[in-house]
């Protein structure tokens, strides 16, 4: 008697694959900064929030961080108001601030929230004003050795984890847009989500910080090359920083800071790409670049000649 193909049996062997990764991950807190072109493309942004409920239904924990760069800009443009970057952040002026706040917390997050509702009662936005999560003082970045004023933009000085772990007990998927007050002057800043998400991670005890991105990872020779480095620890990425695009820099030290501060791993992953997050998370193979903690007795390694593009 001959054995009957089934020609559902490659689901199985895909489902199997995922096994092992779906035992190790149960019940672990995942922070997902979510930007890019993910959030532009409308096939995108629905298999993100596809991605995002599987894990929620798989037993995870996933805690989604976003900005809304794209967004923001078409904005300010409509307001009148000139988009201009420093050290890889926007330039926020009192207006400016006053348009980030409307499109984060009342155009970015509501979509995604309406996006991750289609699948059942689930997520729940807030930003870091609510229940005070992310408190910020004013950030002065040093460029050619000045401290620049670059308006309305914020440095975290604390993170407040109590709103988010509530939701997570309750089986909710908490969307945090990034924008923080401070203690200081009680006005509302404008944080980059890449560094929000990162802190977040590091306050949650998350297993995984997940950054999309809209390249495939860290280039070992951008340009000279396309290879990925699939894996680096803190150390090695360390080393690469000061030679990183600045796009890429608030990203990597986010991925350093989480890896740094109790989190598993940090993962850069190009968001360009339908179920990124999937593909990560539950193949053998993942996308993207890998950052994990120094082992207790790592010895130096050679500095790898790495460049990342934003």
């Amino acid at each position: 008697m001959s054995t009957r193909k089934h020609n559902a049996l490659p689901k199985a062997q895909i489902l199997i694959e995922a096994l092992p990764w779906l035992t190790r991950h149960q019940g672990k807190t995942v922070v997902i900064k979510f930007g890019g072109n993910a959030m532009i493309d409308e096939d995108l942004k629905a298999a993100f929030a596809q991605d995002v409920v599987f894990l929620h239904h798989a037993g995870l924990k996933p805690v989604v961080v976003h900005g809304g760069g794209p967004q923001i800009s078409k904005a300010l443009d409509r307001h009148g108001i000139v988009s201009e970057f420093k050290a890889g952040l926007r330039v926020t002026t009192e207006d400016a601030m006053d348009v980030v706040r409307m499109v984060l917390a009342g155009q970015v997050q509501r979509e995604l929230v309406g996006l991750l509702n289609q699948h059942g009662p689930l997520a729940v936005g807030l930003t870091g004003e609510d229940a005070h999560t992310i408190t910020a003082t004013k950030h002065q970045p040093r460029i050619e050795g000045e401290l620049v004023d670059i308006g309305r933009v914020g440095e975290i000085t604390e993170i407040d984890t109590g709103a988010i772990e509530a939701l997570l007990a309750d089986g909710r998927i908490p969307v945090v847009s990034s924008i923080a007050r401070s203690q200081d002057d009680h006005h509302v800043y404008n944080v980059n989500a890449d560094t929000a998400a990162a802190a977040l991670a590091a306050a949650l005890g998350a297993e995984t910080l997940m950054v999309l991105t809209d390249v495939e990872g860290l280039y070992e020779d951008w340009p000279n090359s396309d290879e990925v480095i699939s894996r680096l620890t803190a150390s090695q990425l360390e080393k690469l920083l000061p030679e990183l695009a600045s796009g890429m820099v608030p990203k990597m030290e986010g991925c350093l800071h989480a890896v740094r501060n109790g989190v598993t791993t940090a993962r850069v992953i190009d968001g360009r790409v339908p179920h990124s997050i999937l593909l990560e998370i539950f193949t053998d193979e993942g996308i993207g670049t890998m950052v994990v903690p120094d082992a207790p007795d790592a010895v130096d390694v050679q500095e790898t000649d790495v460049q990342g593009e934003s």
